[in-house]
């Protein structure tokens, strides 16, 4: 698995995103899972004339 580094302030910004003793990965993951349906939801309500 890739390793990246982040920043102290995205460190602060993951943490207040985290459920109780969630592990980062579990929480990025999740971000990714979002952000892809709602990039699928944009893509396809263009497709609608």
């Amino acid at each position: 698995m890739p390793q990246i580094h982040i920043d102290e302030e995205t460190i602060e910004r993951l943490d207040g995103l985290r459920i109780e003793d969630e592990e980062y990965d579990d929480l990025i993951n999740e971000l990714i899972n979002i952000y892809e349906a709602e990039e699928l939801t944009l893509f396809h309500s263009g497709d609608a004339e």
